[in-house]
């Protein structure tokens, strides 16, 4: 079978759809190196000194591990010379990164989870990276948070790396969902998996137990149906994933079907959830509609909500669509 890398993917798709101009591949070519060199050093682990608590907090106040602050840097560095950009943000950043002004200035905007999946980074689970890429606005001169708070309809390219047993890359940019395996004996992304779609039908769910007791009734109601099994409603037996990294839980979606849920709850009722809209929300809907999936907030679409700010938090239900549509259509009730 012939070996297609991700320049050559990346480049027959601008032939046959003229939808990933040059700055914007070479963007995403850049996003996929940094995401080879985090893939590297996740990879030795304790033996390259990157295991354990950086003794820093992000700007959710969330303890920030080495490899977090790593990631974050080699994001950061990777991007910032090459001309594609006029800004970036970062869940780990109080506020977006203008470009350098002895750099380059390019037409997009890139935002990033530099390391999703933190509390798994030194047990040895699989941990990843999401980037969405947006188009900057129309006559901007200076990068502002307000260039960067578009809704997720205007994403032009999106995807997320996991680093596990094997490291994939998982793009779209408008034209279906692919998966690339990163060859690490020639260093190069191979296209693995071409027009991912999402099995319509689902016995899988993921959702952090834990929590059940501070869920709000529709998510009651529609976790008990599941958990009533073939004598329930619902007729069949459902089996709960949990890993506790969102591009894992997705890519297991992704390959499997399911739904993947991250609700708000009465813990604080006021907070309309726990995930970022702009940096983990935002680019797994895209992705997941891409698929042939759906993701809402439990009232509506994901990719069509407002930002009001960078570091906005959403809730998040995603996956199989019918089981997308059944959960949110229990909050209109």
């Amino acid at each position: 079978m012939k070996r297609v890398s991700l320049t050559q993917y990346l480049v027959e798709e601008q032939r046959l759809h003229n939808t990933i101009p040059a700055e914007l591949r070479l963007l995403i070519e850049v996003v996929a190196r940094a995401c080879k060199t985090i893939s590297h050093a996740v990879g030795k682990g304790a033996l390259g000194d990157v295991l354990g608590t950086a003794g820093s907090e992000n700007v959710q106040g969330e303890v920030q591990k080495k490899l977090d602050v790593l990631s974050n840097e080699i994001l950061l560095q990777a991007n910032e010379w090459g001309g594609h950009l006029a800004a970036m943000a970062s869940e780990e950043m109080d506020s977006f990164f203008p470009i350098p002004n002895r750099y380059p200035k390019g037409e997009y905007l890139l935002l990033f989870d530099p390391l999703d999946g933190s509390s798994n980074i030194d047990v040895n689970v699989s941990i990843g990276t999401i980037f969405s890429v947006l188009k900057a606005p129309e006559g901007m001169t200076e990068p502002t948070e307000e260039a960067f708070l578009q809704p997720g309809s205007r994403q032009v390219a999106a995807g997320y790396a996991v680093y596990g047993p094997q490291t994939v890359l998982v793009l779209t940019t408008g034209n279906g969902v692919h998966c690339f395996t990163l060859d690490r004996e020639m260093g190069s992304w191979v296209l693995t998996q071409r027009d991912m779609k999402i099995p319509a039908e689902t016995k899988e769910y993921a959702i952090n137990a834990s929590n059940a007791r501070h869920w709000f009734p529709p998510v009651k109601r529609y976790i008990d149906e599941l958990q009533a099994g073939e004598t329930g409603p619902r007729g069949k037996n459902f089996n709960m994933r949990w890993i506790a990294s969102m591009v894992a839980d997705v890519h297991r979606i992704l390959n499997r079907g399911g739904i993947f849920m991250y609700p708000a709850d009465a813990r604080e009722p006021d907070k309309p959830g726990k995930l970022r809209l702009m940096y983990e929300a935002n680019p797994m809907s895209f992705l997941i509609e891409q698929a042939g999936g759906a993701a809402t907030n439990g009232r509506q679409r994901i990719l069509d909500i407002q930002p009001k700010k960078l570091h906005e938090r959403v809730a998040v239900f995603l996956g199989s669509k019918a089981e997308v549509e059944r959960v949110t259509g229990y909050h209109a009730e």
